[in-house]
């Protein structure tokens, strides 16, 4: 993987852990506006994942890093995201245009963390669809949380 640099979020938790990683899948977005998006097509999504916390589990660990990638990896690598649970409704706000996949890989990684006992918090996803374009997706909670300090 290249060397990518992240917009950074502003929060005041002690630890912050960022996980890069990459994975294959095809989508669609199926609504006339979209011009060629409309056709099955694939990408290369890079993503980063931040997670932040004040303390670490038992082993040392905010999060394992592993566990992030293989949460996100094992559902939508070499898949057609269409099909997945979470953009299968015809929808205008469940088409899986990069915004909306963004969001939901937060989704999917902030239910994980709630498991967790010390409380880490998924602040940012950032996820590139092409070399030239990108979506980063901070949940308004966090925003709101950390900057009113």
């Amino acid at each position: 993987m290249i060397q990518q640099i992240y917009p950074v979020p502003h929060h005041n938790y002690s630890y912050e852990i960022n996980k890069d990683f990459h994975f294959a899948a095809a989508h669609y977005i199926p609504h006339q506006d979209t011009g060629r998006c409309q056709s099955m097509h694939g990408h290369t999504y890079f993503t980063n994942i931040t997670i932040v916390g004040e303390t670490l589990n038992h082993t040392g660990f905010l999060v394992d890093f592993k566990e992030i990638k293989d949460l996100i990896h094992k559902r939508f690598d070499h898949g057609v995201m269409n099909e997945d649970i979470a953009f299968s409704n015809v929808c205008p706000n469940t088409f899986p245009t990069t915004e909306i996949v963004a969001r939901t890989i937060y989704e999917l990684v902030q239910e994980y963390l709630d498991g967790f006992s010390h409380s880490p918090r998924c602040i940012q996803v950032y996820l590139r669809e092409t070399p030239s374009s990108y979506c980063v997706y901070r949940p308004k909670e966090n925003i709101d949380e950390n900057t009113s300090n």
